[in-house]
């Protein structure tokens, strides 16, 4: 069958640049200048985007070339049920993070909401009630999804223009330029955090960029679709946090307006989210243990709820070090799968036959990439555990070159056992 890429590099960007435009990339630019300056922030943001446009491009002309999601993809550098396993299983922890953080947004949202009418209720009981909502609608009305996102989008960037026309007409440039933040976060872990925001978009990038027929198309869509959106969005979040003194996305909302029009932005646009976040945590937590699809929507449920404990015991206060965990596990996929294609392969479609099983060099040096570029983040958990930091990039080198050592000396043995 002909493969159908005639997606043109546009559209592409447009789908980038459309995911950037969400709630969390305004939550990280909040984050950033919680603990940096403002001109420090962009200047993060320019940064930790364009490292994630540079692996957007080598995941996305892979998939271009093979004309092949990247599950499909990963083959050559994980096995056929190697590759089935590791990506599921990234995609199953970044919808599980994603739905427990978006869930404590909107239950958050939704008791400010309910205050603007005196009824008071625990955040706790919110974040179950919105939690259960978004998995329902994920269950018996993802078409719903298609009508979420013709409100919830057009509203959101209605509500978070008025607050930045507000925002920067009581604040300054200079006032802007001249803030000071009361902690420290360092340029490093800024990258990484930046990194992290959207480091399982950058790895499954050829999902989205199968359909284009040029390698040429992926770099330009990437660069113009990434970059601009990823940075504009976090100088909004950055803005607005500055402007009104917060950086508690639920309270910014509530003064960007009123707190019905601001908390309504938030739910609408949390729900919307996450019901994309249960239904593919739910299809990627299947392939990760090889459940029936029968029982699909059972999965999705489970990952729905297990993301809604994780709101309710408050993982909205720990969205750096969520970040930064997602940014140091996910990018070393990549490196691995950079050493197969682009270093040993040189870029050329089945170079290499696939292992129908496990390629474990490959399992092994994602491992050891995503644990060394991971021991940082835990430690800094630990107020008594010496603290470091390391280069966002720590992660995807040393699984590149361990890939590289190991295929050299261990990489024959495994490629014996081939498909038919």
């Amino acid at each position: 069958m002909e493969k159908k890429q005639n997606q043109p590099w546009w559209g592409l960007a447009f789908v980038w640049a459309g995911a950037l435009v969400s709630i969390p990339s305004i939550i990280l630019g909040g984050t950033l200048v919680a603990g940096m300056t403002f001109s420090k922030t962009l200047l993060t943001a320019l940064v930790g985007y364009s490292l994630v446009v540079v692996i957007m491009i080598f995941q996305g002309m892979q998939s271009s070339d093979l004309g092949q999601p990247t599950v499909k993809a990963a083959e050559y550098a994980f096995g056929k049920k190697g590759s089935q396993r590791v990506i599921s299983l990234l995609i199953t922890i970044g919808c599980l993070g994603w739905f427990g953080i978006q869930a404590n947004v909107a239950g958050a949202s939704f008791v400010k909401l309910l205050q603007s009418f005196n009824i008071t209720i625990p955040v706790w009981f919110a974040d179950v009630l919105w939690g259960v909502i978004m998995v329902a609608t994920a269950i018996y009305g993802i078409k719903a999804v298609r009508w979420l996102t013709y409100i919830a989008v057009p509203y959101l960037i209605i509500v978070v223009i008025y607050g930045l026309f507000v925002a920067l007409h009581t604040t300054s440039w200079q006032s802007l330029l001249s803030y000071q933040p009361q902690t420290t976060m360092s340029f490093a872990s800024g990258l990484t955090t930046t990194l992290g925001g959207f480091a399982l978009g950058a790895v499954i990038a050829g999902d989205y960029s199968q359909y284009t027929a040029k390698r040429s198309d992926v770099v330009k869509a990437a660069i113009f679709g990434v970059i601009p959106a990823g940075v504009l969005m976090i100088a909004v979040g950055a803005i607005l946090a500055i402007a009104y003194h917060s950086n508690d996305i639920s309270t910014l909302f509530v003064r960007v307006a009123t707190p019905i029009v601001g908390g309504l932005a938030l739910v609408l646009a949390t729900w919307k989210v996450n019901v994309i976040n249960a239904f593919s945590g739910g299809i990627a937590f299947n392939n990760l243990f090889g459940i029936p699809q029968k029982y699909q929507k059972v999965m999705v449920f489970g990952v729905g709820m297990v993301g809604t404990v994780l709101a309710i015991v408050g993982i909205m206060n720990y969205f750096e070090p969520a970040m930064s965990l997602l940014g140091a596990m996910v990018p070393p996929a990549a490196g691995v799968m950079c050493a197969t294609y682009w270093v040993i392969n040189k870029g050329k479609v089945d170079a290499e036959a696939v292992v129908p099983d496990y390629k474990w060099i490959g399992i092994v040096s994602w491992v050891l990439g995503a644990v060394i570029a991971a021991v940082p983040v835990v430690l800094s958990f630990f107020p008594q555990a010496p603290h470091f930091a390391i280069n966002p990039l720590t992660g995807i080198v040393v699984s590149l070159v361990a890939y590289l050592v190991l295929h050299k000396f261990a990489g024959n043995a495994e490629t014996e056992e081939v498909e038919a």
